[in-house]
């Protein structure tokens, strides 16, 4: 027979593994072992994807019919001719959609997908995607009427993964150029869509394919290609006349391709493009005997999901910005002597000042305008300006009964163009104290529109995720 113990005893030995039991509990992390889910993280490998089986770059052609240019209508890359969404033409655009509503003059069905156009002299150039035939598809059209004057691709296999193409093709007077999802460059003669070469990203230069596939839109500076490979190089230059390369930045840190697009700026007289990569932000030599060198960089402020593109400012400053609560951050870059020094001005939270999760802002006369994230407290979704050298501050917001998605805008004859989520288009006007909505209407019937709009010769292009319409908003 076992000998009772007193009860003294019981109460000690009670308490003892209450409180280991409640140390436990206080330290146990359940969650330790878990990594963060972020949307399109599913479909993504680690590392480089596997090289495979080559893809025959620019192997396709289809070819219906020739078309002189008609002058006069250029929307030439991601974000315009000046890289600040901002159409200078000086063509009267309507403020409201009319009875009847918006005269749209085509639609045109699509791959799933953000991508967006660019347009030369009556041309629009889209790079698709061919979900039955499983190849990308440079696409040009005609912008007057949106027929189809040929198409040049090649096989890639995709899976859905929150869109397909979301880029927007590069073009001059001579060429086109685009960067497919999976990071294969082709380079086309604009008028007649003869290939003239390619290059794969992920082979040459060990390129990690970004989260939801590629979104860095390529940059022509006259015939010359910049690309941001990540992997063995961080820039690479290459002459697109022959498709040789012209120089490359090394990339000793292994900075990795982003979504964010590479921006061209002038300090001093100096040119340099510059490029938020996954790892950190650099300005590289553009211009003079030292091409491609690294002139300035900063770790400072690294997210790990990057979207937006920098939006170059006055004075040296940089405005760069991301999504899922990593908030923003305002640069200056500073030259003296031929050596640039980059100083982190702000710093910030999406709660705390100006911050976007897909879209650049637009930097209009010395003051900054944008659509503030789903995780940015009382001012979510809200259209918002700030001034360029305090983004902490907020001067203006559209207010609780206008709030937008995560959908483009654009600067026209005056006004905002803002497209939401799914396909309704405010007409707004817009100062740095008042948000004033001209008019409103839902121009698709769509999801998902989130590719950057082109305006060019009183013409509007805009897309949901299926479908590509082309607006008439000339004022009548």
């Amino acid at each position: 027979m076992f000998k009772r113990l007193p009860t003294r005893y019981l109460l000690l030995i009670f308490i003892l593994s209450a409180i280991v039991l409640l140390g436990w509990w206080f330290f146990y992390d359940p969650v330790k072992n878990f990594t963060v889910s972020i949307p399109g993280m599913d479909n993504r490998k680690k590392g480089a994807m596997a090289p495979g089986k080559p893809v025959i770059i620019g192997s396709e052609f289809k070819f219906y019919r020739a078309s002189p240019d008609f002058p006069g209508t250029r929307w030439t890359n991601f974000r315009g001719p000046d890289f600040d969404n901002i159409s200078k033409e000086p063509v009267r655009l309507i403020e409201k959609w009319g009875k009847s509503g918006p005269v749209i003059l085509w639609k045109k069905s699509l791959g799933e997908g953000h991508a967006a156009p660019a347009v030369y002299d009556g041309k629009v150039y889209l790079l698709d995607y061919d979900e039955t035939g499983k190849s990308d598809q440079l696409r040009c059209f005609l912008l007057s009427t949106g027929e189809e004057l040929w198409r040049r691709g090649y096989k890639v296999h995709l899976k859905r993964n929150h869109g397909l193409s979301r880029t927007v093709p590069s073009v001059n007077a001579k060429f086109v150029l685009t960067i497919g999802p999976k990071c294969q460059v082709m380079c086309v003669n604009r008028v007649n869509g003869d290939f003239l070469w390619g290059l794969d990203l992920v082979r040459e230069y060990g390129t990690e394919i970004p989260f939801w596939y590629t979104g860095q839109c390529p940059l022509l500076d006259n015939d010359t290609a910049i690309i941001a490979p990540g992997g063995k190089a961080l820039l690479v230059a290459i002459d697109c006349n022959t498709g040789k390369k012209l120089w490359e930045t090394p990339n000793p840190k292994t900075w990795k391709m982003s979504h964010s697009s590479v921006m061209p700026m002038t300090l001093d007289g100096k040119k340099m493009y510059v490029y938020f990569a996954i790892g950190g932000i650099c300005g590289i030599s553009a211009s003079g005997g030292d091409k491609g060198k690294v002139l300035w960089e900063t770790s400072e402020f690294a997210p790990s999901v990057i979207a937006p593109s920098p939006v170059i400012l006055n004075d040296g400053k940089i405005f760069v910005t991301a999504g899922y609560g990593a908030g923003s951050a305002l640069l200056q870059v500073t030259a003296k002597d031929g050596k640039y020094n980059i100083k982190v001005l702000q710093k910030y939270k999406p709660q705390e000042g100006l911050a976007s999760e897909q879209q650049s802002p637009v930097f209009l006369n010395s003051y900054i305008y944008g659509i503030q994230p789903k995780d940015a407290g009382s001012l979510r979704n809200q259209f918002v300006c700030y001034k360029a050298d305090d983004c902490k501050k907020d001067l203006m917001s559209s207010g609780k009964t206008n709030r937008f998605g995560l959908g483009p805008y654009i600067v026209a004859d005056g006004k905002f163009f803002i497209l939401n989520d799914d396909g309704e288009m405010t007409i707004a006007r817009v100062t740095p104290s008042r948000f004033t909505v001209l008019d409103k209407t839902r121009i698709i019937d769509g999801q998902d529109s989130w590719g950057p709009i082109a305006i060019t010769g009183g013409f509007l292009l805009m897309r949901d995720s299926k479908q590509m319409v082309c607006i008439d908003i000339k004022a009548h």
